[in-house]
């Protein structure tokens, strides 16, 4: 994240998920790849998805665009989410 925050995230939950459990909100509403409010751009490493195609275009997806409510860490990554916001407290 540009911020410089850094979480732990398994593989085996969504990056929103660990987002928000390490105190970083991103913006989401279906939490199911349709609705986009979480897009962000990887700038590094790898992702997985269940679904094939979750609401991204093909141009998108080449152009590291990525949906966190439904995106899976497969190695170490880099996202920019300039509307990320830190929980205080």
């Amino acid at each position: 994240m540009p911020s410089g925050w850094c979480f732990v995230a398994s593989p085996d939950v969504t990056l929103l998920q660990s987002a928000r459990a390490a105190g970083i909100r991103l913006p989401s509403s279906c939490r199911n790849g349709t609705c986009r409010a979480c897009i962000c751009q990887l700038l590094q490493g790898e992702i997985r998805y269940r679904m094939e195609w979750p609401g991204l275009s093909r141009e998108e997806k080449l152009e590291g665009w990525v949906l966190p409510c439904v995106a899976y860490p497969v190695a170490d990554i880099v996202l920019a989410a300039p509307a990320a916001e830190r929980n205080e407290g």
